[in-house]
């Protein structure tokens, strides 16, 4: 049996098909809103003067810079080798939670013991 799948704009504003997808911040949150034509013209218009007297910050990308950067992950890909260092800080009296990330120095800290 085949299927299809139709995926279709909503105008947010007013039910009708949209033709795009808008992208605004404010405050420092950014939003999107699907729009017809005729509705994305009027957001613009009523933006108009406030961009107009406001200073642009961003790019067209819309993406924050980051303050911190990302850490990086550890190195485990397997739950055998996370329940083997769990149980080895535990018996090393380290602080460890029994579900989730392994701080990266923990797991340093292990395989420099274990010789890895």
């Amino acid at each position: 049996m085949a299927k299809r799948t139709i995926h279709m704009l909503v105008d947010d504003i007013d039910g009708g098909d949209a033709d795009e997808t808008v992208t605004f911040a404010v405050d420092g949150v950014q939003y999107e809103i699907d729009l017809s034509k005729k509705n994305a013209a009027k957001m613009r218009e009523v933006l108009a003067r406030y961009i107009k007297a406001g200073s642009k910050i961003g790019g067209a990308g819309g993406g924050v810079a980051r303050a911190v950067p990302r850490g990086r992950g550890p190195a485990i890909v397997d739950r055998d080798q996370s329940r083997a260092i769990r149980q080895w800080a535990q018996g090393k009296g380290i602080v460890v939670s029994d579900r989730g990330r392994i701080k990266q120095e923990i797991v340093d800290r292990y395989q420099a013991e274990a010789g890895r």
